[in-house]
């Protein structure tokens, strides 16, 4: 239960005014649709975030576990400097008239699959699935932690990110993947103790 509580709670506090969430405003406004909106954000997170996971897995059978634990602290910690910075969206020409071209579902789903590529919660899942050791929970976790931020951000628009306190979110985001990365750090967590 540790994974999907840890999982849905830092991915949804880091999600706040993350580039995907301003993306959930932009297409709530262009298209005024919110559920195939909602399923587009769904399916493209699990897709997203499961490769994620596996990969986390993998990288658990193939590096020494004193070693992941380096690298798994440090991640957790560069994260948390990086969720202090709130993310902008990209408004390319190309990524307009994917959102005209296509229909609600598809331009949301595409657009949410690449905006998730590189992005924070997607190697927040890595990390979260290699310290773990339970991907499924994790995979759980952070697409419901996307869904939290996100689906308010479709329903409510600009009006609730106006009310959205974004600099304390990012500072509370921040302080736990920074213990999170020190807890690795010292040892604590599935399969990577001392």
């Amino acid at each position: 239960m540790e994974p999907l509580l840890i999982s849905t709670g830092v991915v949804a506090l880091a999600e706040i005014g993350d580039k995907t969430q301003l993306l959930a405003f932009v297409l709530a406004a262009r298209f005024r649709k919110p559920l195939p909106i909602v399923w587009g954000i769904l399916v493209a997170t699990l897709a997203n975030h499961a490769l994620a996971g596996a990969l986390g897995t993998w990288i658990t059978r193939v590096v020494d576990p004193s070693i992941l634990r380096w690298i798994l602290g440090v991640s957790f910690l560069a994260m948390a400097v990086w969720a202090l910075f709130p993310d902008k969206l990209d408004d390319t020409p190309e990524s307009r008239a994917a959102r005209t071209t296509w229909g609600v579902f598809t331009a949301t789903l595409v657009a949410f699959f690449l905006a998730e590529m590189g992005d924070k919660t997607q190697l927040a899942t890595v990390a979260l699935a290699a310290h773990y050791a339970a991907p499924v929970a994790v995979i759980a976790g952070t697409t419901l932690g996307m869904l939290i931020a996100n689906v308010p951000a479709v329903f409510a628009g600009q009006k609730l990110a106006d009310r959205i306190p974004l600099k304390l979110v990012r500072g509370v985001a921040a302080a736990i993947f920074a213990a999170l990365g020190v807890a690795t750090l010292f040892g604590y967590g599935s399969g990577l103790a001392l």
